[in-house]
């Protein structure tokens, strides 16, 4: 494996990787790289600090000692039993919904057209609604099962009543956040109607919350996750071709719209998992693409840097609902904070822009 510049100028440093004596090469943004390393280390540290914290503080040095097996009894229950499968999630599901994010926002060719927008997160609140409060029951697979069903139905009824001659980014988006807006008021019909404890316990799922979350949960979701990789490094590879038109697509042997499908099936899929496990957390699929690519200063957003943004970005606010407020506020309501400040300023860019 070698690497060089190359002799075309791309417009950025790259790192050229040649194998297979030259006739494979693969070009490395210098800059992305970096970008990915930093935000994925910094998501590392704060969880360990994570980890550390709560009514039994541990040292980040004990912490680490822990994880590699040098740890007492105690040490090891606190943190690889009690805390390291909220974490872990945290890291993982911001990962899911970074990349989420990233593939719809690359789909519609809008800093707007994300789950939380285009209403997948209002399905699936409104599937776990039903098993809440219509079916009452309280069981962890089922309300899972519930919101699962709700994201992917909502899903298929969206990109059916946008299609048209295929499926076209902008009207995405208007179909979505009419979808949401009918689904939410069945939200709010539900809620009215349940019984005070019943309303109370479908609210705390419905902001979004990693507190509570054990291995029985935690285990269902990695082998989920790791399925879905797959599906991202697909999508790592056919956003960028998408990206400069269907026609463009279709000249280097890409089909537009049954690869349009497969990204959403994906995209959703991602969603769907991260609302089964811990509820719809908002915004974080919406900040982290766009966040990523100002700091890679990528032409588009990408997989890989939209993952590590939402990995860091759901780790430092499940660190600031623990510091801050005990352990006892769901994580979906920093993340709202956080996602609302940048959704003003995005919208006040863009009608700057304009």
């Amino acid at each position: 494996m070698t690497h060089g510049s190359g002799g075309i100028d791309f417009g950025r440093r790259l790192l050229i990787l040649r194998r297979f004596g030259g006739t494979v090469s693969t070009r490395v943004d210098i800059r992305s790289t970096v970008v990915v390393i930093a935000l994925l280390s910094g998501a590392l540290a704060v969880s360990v600090v994570s980890l550390g914290s709560g009514d039994f503080s541990i040292p980040p040095l004990r912490v680490l000692a822990t994880i590699f097996g040098g740890g007492d009894d105690i040490d090891s229950m606190v943190v690889l039993e009690w805390r390291l499968p909220r974490v872990l999630m945290a890291l993982v599901l911001g990962g899911a919904l970074g990349i989420s994010g990233a593939i719809f926002q690359s789909l519609t060719r809008n800093p707007l057209g994300s789950p939380d927008i285009i209403g997948f997160n209002t399905g699936a609140y409104t599937g776990a609604l039903i098993v809440i409060l219509t079916l009452n029951s309280t069981s962890y697979l089922a309300i899972g099962g519930g919101a699962l069903v709700g994201g992917v139905a909502t899903a298929f009824a969206v990109y059916l009543l946008a299609f048209k001659r295929g499926v076209q980014g902008f009207r995405l988006i208007i179909v979505g956040i009419a979808v949401s807006a009918v689904l939410s008021s069945a939200n709010t019909w539900l809620i009215l109607k349940a019984n005070l404890a019943n309303a109370m316990s479908a609210a705390t799922w419905g902001a979004g919350t990693l507190n509570g979350i054990v291995w029985a949960q935690a285990r269902p979701a990695l082998i989920g996750a790791a399925v879905l990789v797959v599906g991202a490094v697909y999508a790592a590879y056919r956003m960028p071709l998408l990206a400069m038109g269907d026609d463009a697509a279709k000249s280097l042997g890409v089909r537009a719209e049954p690869t349009r499908l497969v990204l959403i099936v994906v995209a959703v899929g991602l969603t769907a998992l991260s609302i089964a496990v811990a509820g719809p957390i908002a915004f974080v699929a919406l900040a982290a693409p766009q966040l990523a690519r100002r700091l890679t200063r990528s032409a588009g957003v990408t997989v890989v840097a939209s993952g590590a943004m939402g990995c860091f970005i759901l780790a430092t606010s499940d660190l600031i609902a623990q510091k801050a407020f005990s352990a006892r506020l769901p994580v979906g309501v920093i993340t709202v904070a956080i996602g609302g400040i940048y959704l003003i300023w995005l919208l006040a860019r863009e009608a700057k822009r304009q």
